[in-house]
């Protein structure tokens, strides 16, 4: 007889024991971590309640029992609520003021009907000791409220079951041991109490306080084990999987071993089943990205998804372990589009005369200059200049305003962007002077454009302010064979060259193209 009764005071010692211990532990650690201030509190409710229930397992007689069966019945009503309260702070659930109200009212007034039961009994309808019992063992007939209090208890529980499972959908595999172990935490008294309800437990002995001893242990194995309140894992996959950046984590044979949301979006055809395959073969679609992630070093990437220009910033970084070897990579894809499209309009607000649209002096120079190195560094060939202005410009401006002369080199500028092939490159020298430079071409074909450009020019007409204005515009044209290694042709030369000849243009009474030479 002693022998059983001492299996089961050792069991309810250790529980109680646990849940104390975890509660300091938690006091200490997990004050201010979501969900703790909860745990603490479920913890010290549950320890004073094993030991009141082993106090009572342990009376000599049915006075004794009754007074350590209300002494129980001041911190088991509440247990639930916190539990409940501990779950949805650990997910960052917040309830209304309300919940509050009805959480702690029910607790509240079971207390107040199981301490006043001698009146009503409407908690307990008759309470006795065994007598056919190895040791005495309380038997209670419960009452109508009893039931409140049962489906009130077994509620909270399994809402925050729910709640914890919920989560589970949120985070990856790797995190869910942590909230399984949590569930199990909570299922395991709800399984005692069906015992003992049902009549299924040794000599009547109420179960939960037995069961909520292994609810620690696995409290407990999720504490030390699989850091529970230490939100930090979970908190990091939140913000991996809504991060804007697309990311992928490589293993050192470059497998596939995580990738978030972002990704998705960016390779089409990437899921779960992709893990575990060779980056590589992923990327068979993307030959640029390809090179670019076997190149290992920090660039930038572009692509179109969905009709659209995205950019991408590539970056590498190495993950270690706990020793620093290596033992794989991150791919980050960071989203530049903005700064990219902001780069673009700055670079192309640098190069662009704001007047015209053309090129300005400094970036017509600049790729002249190119175009010229790269017929020199290659197979050689033919380039030509054009430069030309509009004629009597000055009187332009003396008769119709300066407002005109806008006009017309608007209109000049909008004529020859609207003849050029796209590998001609034009722009605005200077005043109203223009220049064109034709890698490849002849200077039968520059000259048959300028006197395309001239005619067209020469047969329109500008209404400024109510009336008619036409201009004129004179051409000159040069031309060179550059060669292959040749060092000495440049632009500065052609367009030096091509204002001879339109200076020739001017002498021939204007409004007509000059070749030089």
């Amino acid at each position: 007889m002693e022998q059983e009764l001492l299996t089961y005071i050792l069991i309810i010692i250790g529980g109680g024991a646990l849940s104390l211990c975890l509660c300091v532990y938690a006091l200490f650690r997990f004050r201010q971590a979501p969900g703790g201030k909860y745990y603490i509190i479920t913890t010290f409710l549950a320890s004073v309640f094993n030991f009141a229930y082993l106090f009572e397992l342990t009376s000599p007689g049915l006075q004794e029992t009754w007074f350590w069966l209300r002494v129980e019945y001041i911190p088991l009503p509440f247990i639930p609520a916190f539990t409940l309260l501990m779950c949805c702070d650990y997910v960052g659930q917040r309830l209304p003021r309300w919940v509050y109200y009805v959480l702690f009212l029910i607790p509240l007034a079971t207390i107040v009907m199981q301490h006043t039961n001698e009146w009503h009994h409407l908690y307990y309808r008759a309470i006795s000791l065994s007598t056919d019992t190895p040791f005495p063992v309380t038997r209670l007939v419960h009452g109508l409220y009893f039931y409140v209090h049962f489906f009130y208890l077994y509620g909270c529980l399994a809402i925050s079951v729910l709640i914890l499972l919920w989560q589970m959908r949120r985070v990856r595999w790797r995190f869910r041991m942590q909230i399984l172990t949590m569930v199990a935490g909570l299922v395991a008294p709800v399984v005692a109490s069906f015992f003992y309800v049902g009549g299924k437990s040794p000599y009547g002995i109420d179960l939960g306080p037995f069961f909520i001893s292994v609810s620690f242990v696995f409290h407990s194995i999720a504490l030390l084990r699989y850091q529970m309140f230490d939100v930090a894992p979970i908190a990091r996959d939140i913000v991996f999987e809504s991060m804007e950046d697309g990311v992928v984590v490589l293993n050192e044979n470059g497998v596939l071993v995580d990738y978030n949301n972002a990704m998705v979006d960016l390779l089409e055809g990437l899921n779960a089943q992709a893990i575990g395959m060779p980056m590589m073969s992923l990327l068979d679609s993307y030959p640029v990205l390809r090179e670019k992630i076997l190149l290992g070093q920090e660039c930038d990437y572009e692509c179109e998804r969905r009709a659209v220009k995205t950019y991408f910033r590539i970056r590498f970084a190495p993950v270690r372990d706990k020793k620093g070897t290596p033992v794989g990579r991150i791919v980050i894809f960071a989203n530049i589009t903005e700064q990219a499209q902001l780069e673009e309009q700055l670079k192309y607000l640098a190069n662009t005369d704001g007047l015209t649209s053309l090129l300005n002096k400094t970036a017509l120079m600049q790729r002249s200059e190119q175009a010229i190195q790269g017929l020199s560094s290659e197979e050689g060939g033919p380039v030509a200049v054009i430069m030309f202005d509009i004629d009597q410009f000055k009187q332009v401006n003396d008769t119709f305003g300066h407002e005109a002369g806008d006009i017309a080199l608007m209109h000049l500028a909008a004529t020859a962007r609207e003849i050029l092939d796209d590998q001609d490159i034009a722009g605005r020298y200077g005043g109203d002077e223009f220049v064109i430079c034709m890698p490849g071409a002849s200077v039968t074909e520059a000259y048959e454009l300028a006197e395309r450009i001239r005619s067209r020019i020469a047969g329109s007409e500008l209404l400024v302010d109510g009336e008619t204005m036409r201009i004129s515009s004179s051409f000159g044209v040069a031309s060179v064979q550059v060669t292959p290694g040749d060092r000495e042709t440049s632009v500065q030369m052609l367009i030096r060259q091509a204002d001879h000849a339109l200076y020739a243009a001017k002498r021939m009474g204007r409004n007509c193209v000059q070749v030089y030479g």
